[in-house]
């Protein structure tokens, strides 16, 4: 009995439901799941939905399908927008995590961003109970983040955090178990890489996919000039717009910082902003601590340079960027009562 308890336990979950991966976190195993936050879906003639694949497999068929197979991607700016496919989503991540013990209902802690309504709130509750959960808790990104990252989330100390995922960028600060300022963006990697898109597109004419825009930003993609930097080329294949010809073109290293530029002074201004209307005594902590930055967009190179050179202040980048959050909703699952006092209600 006791042991058939302790199993119960080491089930509970920490989800990290992001626009572009979904993370799952089991308590005592630590992250068992980093997939794609996409789901391919069969449509036939009477308009009968079927999902076909989630995750990887869902992933390497965007932008190469049929008429009748549709891969969309249902969390949009870090927030449900297909309710009935982010069910399917979990669905499958909880049953495949669970395997045959997927029956058990677990506690769940899900992320959201700071800036979620009440209503998408009780639809992600509403959506991880129909997956199977037993208990589901919701905690803002930017405290999932800090206690990833390890920020001493209850000192009477103010700590600055800014989590830079597919979908938004949340800018806060934590002080005393709770979220004393946040500033929340909804411009991120997926932005960064549609600028890519619009830039190649409008200046040599060429299409390409999101997929190959991804692959640009994070192979010769940069947030600001490193001193003596060498120029990074790369070549890169898409569709000639004026014949519908595939084509191989180059691009430089200094093409696409000035593609970003925009979504990234959208992602520093926001930080900027914090500054300015955090209380002065939480202000002065941050100039002692700097800030931290994680999630997926913290890997843009010299992010942390470009930083520094608007705030003035220390920039440090986590060890652990794109797992942060997951890891901080996971750890929030060995303390319940601290669970319980961040938790947020919907």
């Amino acid at each position: 009995m006791l042991k058939s308890l302790f199993n119960f336990a080491t089930m509970d979950l920490g989800i990290d439901l992001g626009t572009t991966n979904t993370l799952v976190y089991m308590k005592s195993r630590g992250i068992v799941s980093n997939e794609p936050s996409v789901v391919a879906v069969h449509k036939d003639s009477q308009g009968t939905r079927k999902v076909i694949a989630v995750g990887e497999e869902a992933k390497k068929m965007l932008e190469k399908t049929p008429g009748s197979i549709v891969t969309c991607q249902p969390i949009k700016d870090g927030v449900i927008a297909d309710f009935e496919t982010t069910e399917v989503m979990l669905k499958y991540f909880i049953k495949r995590i669970h395997s045959k013990k997927f029956y058990t209902r677990p506690r769940i802690v899900i992320s959201v961003p700071f800036s979620v309504t009440p209503t998408e709130k009780r639809a992600v509750k509403e959506a991880a109970k129909s997956a199977g959960a037993h208990e589901v808790y919701l905690i803002e990104e930017p405290m999932a983040a800090a206690i990833g990252v390890g920020l001493p989330i209850t000192a009477p100390a103010g700590s600055m955090i800014v989590d830079i995922g597919g979908g938004t960028t949340e800018v806060a600060v934590i002080s005393l178990a709770g979220v004393a300022y946040c500033n929340s963006v909804r411009i991120a990697g997926d932005k960064i890489d549609k600028a890519i898109i619009h830039y190649i597109r409008r200046k040599y004419n060429l299409l390409i996919g999101q997929r190959t825009a991804e692959k640009i930003k994070t192979t010769i993609g940069s947030a600001y000039p490193s001193p003596n930097e060498e120029e990074m080329k790369m070549d890169i294949n898409g569709r000639d717009i004026s014949n519908g010809i595939p084509k191989t073109l180059e691009i430089s290293s200094k093409e696409i910082r000035e593609a970003i530029t925009e979504p990234v002074i959208a992602i520093v201004d926001a930080v900027r902003i914090a500054l300015e209307r955090m209380p002065p005594e939480l202000a002065s902590d941050i100039i002692d601590k700097g800030i931290v930055i994680s999630g997926g967009g913290a890997l843009l190179k010299n992010l942390d340079l470009f930083f520094t050179e608007v705030t003035g202040l220390p920039v440090i980048i986590a060890e652990n960027p794109l797992t942060a959050v997951v890891e901080g909703a996971g750890k929030a699952l060995d303390e319940i009562s601290l669970l319980k006092e961040i938790a947020t209600n919907c």
